[in-house]
């Protein structure tokens, strides 16, 4: 299934971009049609910046506050994709470019990622966060819920000196968190 998509993506799609490419020309122009190409190109560049210098605060402000910053990294992975897309020289693949960059129609698309993420999570896992940071997730929690303000929930923070502690056997194993 994942060749048959790729072959159809690498094949299929350059096809139908050339064909696209061909059809506005003869609407507009040779020239016309390189000048809109490079256009869409300068214009997305513009907003691919825009909007991820965006997720960059997001993020930052996110991990400030302790949170994971879960959506705002599956936004900076969509927006990176938008620039590739952009980067590619077609209508069709600025016009999905374009779609990405925009936040709501993005917020969909992170929506049905971040289900595919999520189905795909194993029983459960930790992170070493920045600032001396962990988190860590129970099995049986999807990685996107809040912290209960039970350990072990997704969102509980702990300091790494809490888990040195633990190693050295200095907090007995009933109030280990």
């Amino acid at each position: 299934m994942f060749l048959a998509l790729l072959a159809l993506l690498f094949v299929v799609g350059p096809i139908t971009e050339l064909y696209v490419i061909v059809q506005v020309s003869h609407v507009i122009g040779g020239w016309e049609t390189i000048a809109l190409l490079l256009v869409e190109s300068v214009l997305g560049a513009w907003l691919m910046k825009r909007q991820g210098r965006g997720v960059l605060h997001r993020i930052q402000t996110q991990i400030e506050a302790n949170h994971l910053p879960t959506k705002e990294l599956v936004d900076g992975g969509l927006i990176i994709f938008a620039g590739a897309l952009m980067l590619t020289p077609g209508f069709l693949t600025d016009l999905l470019g374009f779609v990405l960059l925009i936040p709501p129609s993005r917020a969909v698309v992170r929506a049905l990622v971040m289900r595919r993420i999520t189905a795909r999570l194993g029983t459960g896992f930790t992170v070493l966060g920045g600032a001396g940071r962990l988190w860590t997730r129970r099995p049986g929690r999807t990685p996107f819920d809040e912290g209960d303000g039970e350990p072990g929930g997704v969102g509980d923070v702990y300091d790494t000196t809490a888990k040195e502690r633990i190693r050295s056997n200095q907090i007995p194993p009933g109030e280990r968190p």
